[in-house]
């Protein structure tokens, strides 16, 4: 297998990944982007430099905003590795990069990396409710993804449910892409408001996030959208595909005949890739949720990888940029770049930058925190291992037969052994674990996630790559 020897390896082309590699270069360094994706910009900023859309206005200013990012990356000439999945990573910093599509056929790569910045972003919150797996059914995040990447919208109006600011930033896309909304079912808890207004100081000081929100919730009253609040219970209903979402609100169960269901209760930090390294993980209270544990710099437990942007917690796409210069600064240190005064001149304006983003961040997390019932479902016929299809009742049971934690489980019954490796079900399962033994989940803990990340074919794996070939694209985007 071909190896390249890289200063700083950047895995996920977001805005923290773009932000820590034009950073790096401006102190030295010889940065290196590897990302799954066709064009950089992440998930917030996916598609901005050649959007399929007519209008990529109706997305809003926050997501135009990105394509300066993406410009200022595409002007520096960066290494950028598109459509190329970092699959394996070990603590020395050796990683195995695969590429699975583009020009020509796929094959394997071995990188050494000075250091690493992982900015792999978040993903969504697991949200297992009756019908969930029925066709007709998706989460919001990945229906924005077609909106912003293909286009694509939906053909009939779409019912969304759940709690978070995407949820309405996303209804308020579709309303302004011209696509009706039918309802949105909102499942924050009632005295999530009381909860919020402690935390009213912090958000505050940062007056650019709450008149955003008054001015969505205000533009989705105007177009008519039915907006139920304080849903404690739903259900999809359908044989083959969704038909109906059924909710229960103040106590009455009521029904809404449609075709699509959009699911949403927040993001979370996607912790995949950390703890395949080895990386040391912390429980986070307020955004209930497993986040890496890193010092000020964004540095892991494992020397010389840092994690930025939201996979070191939520904090958004304006704080994920001023995170990853933060890594960059420190990796420019670690590797000779430049010395610490340098670095800490450097991280006065960052770290101001990236607490104005922040500040607002306690009163998100009470104000949008996932009900209990909805992160581990009462129903015990509610599928919540898709892959492997185990429900609710299946992990009561093991719970009762004496698996402790997750891992006993997967034994048990395959639970978390599928293609995702337990993306869609890990944090479900732990809160059932929890709630059927009465302790708190940092006790019962998490999966052990094991290389490949993702899905790698024999194929991809037998093909050794040469650096040349990679680096056919370089500075630039497919054609």
């Amino acid at each position: 297998m071909s190896t390249k020897r890289v200063d700083l390896l950047i895995v996920g082309a977001g805005p923290a990944g773009l932000a820590a590699a034009l950073e790096a270069k401006r102190h030295g360094l010889t940065p290196l982007v590897v990302d799954e994706n066709v064009l950089p910009g992440g998930q917030i900023y996916r598609s901005v430099s050649r959007s399929p859309l007519a209008d990529p206005g109706v997305l809003g200013p926050d997501y135009l905003r990105g394509r300066a990012l993406v410009d200022g990356f595409t002007e520096a000439n960066v290494d950028y590795w598109p459509q190329t999945l970092a699959w394996q990573i070990g603590t020395d910093r050796r990683v195995c990069v695969t590429r699975q599509g583009g020009q020509g056929a796929g094959g394997t790569l071995q990188l050494e990396a000075g250091a690493i910045v992982l900015a792999g972003g978040a993903q969504e919150r697991p949200f297992p409710i009756p019908g969930w797996t029925l066709p007709g059914v998706m989460g919001v995040g990945a229906a924005q993804t077609l909106l912003k990447a293909s286009a694509l919208v939906p053909d009939t109006p779409a019912v969304l449910a759940g709690c978070g600011p995407l949820l309405y930033l996303f209804a308020w896309q579709l309303i302004n892409a011209g696509v009706p909304v039918r309802a949105i079912l909102d499942t924050a808890e009632p005295g999530a408001r009381r909860d919020a207004l402690r935390h009213a100081g912090g958000a505050l000081r940062a007056p650019s996030y709450l008149l955003k929100g008054f001015r969505l919730l205000r533009a989705i009253r105007a177009a008519g959208v039915q907006h139920v609040k304080h849903v404690s219970s739903l259900r999809v209903l359908g044989k083959t595909q969704a038909q109906a979402i059924e909710y229960v609100a103040q106590g009455k169960t009521q029904r809404i005949d449609t075709a699509l269901v959009l699911l949403h209760q927040g993001v979370i930090p996607n912790t995949q890739v950390t703890r395949s390294i080895g990386c040391d993980h912390v429980w986070d209270d307020a955004q209930l949720c497993w986040r890496p544990k890193t010092d000020s710099w964004g540095e892991t437990s494992v020397p010389g990888i840092f994690v930025a942007g939201d996979g070191a917690g939520i904090g958004g796409a304006l704080a994920a940029e001023p995170s990853g210069r933060l890594a960059a600064v420190q990796a420019a240190v670690a590797l000779g770049k430049i010395d610490v005064a340098r670095r800490d001149s450097r991280a006065l304006s960052l770290r101001r930058e990236l607490a104005s983003h922040t500040s607002i961040r306690p009163f998100l997390d009470a104000l949008y925190r996932p009900a209990d019932g909805f992160r581990a479902p009462a129903d015990d016929s509610t599928i919540v291992c898709r892959c492997e299809e185990v429900t609710a009742g299946d992990v009561r049971r093991m719970a009762e037969l004496g698996c402790i934690g997750p891992n006993q489980t997967k034994s048990f019954s395959r639970c978390g052994m599928g293609p995702c490796q337990g993306r869609f079900c890990g944090m479900t399962v732990a809160e059932l674990l929890a709630q059927a033994q009465g302790c708190p989940v940092p006790e019962v803990g998490y999966y052990r996630i094991r290389p490949p990340i993702k899905p790698v074919t024999l194929g991809e794996l037998a093909s050794a790559i040469e650096a040349p070939e990679f680096l056919s694209e370089r500075a630039g985007f497919p054609k």
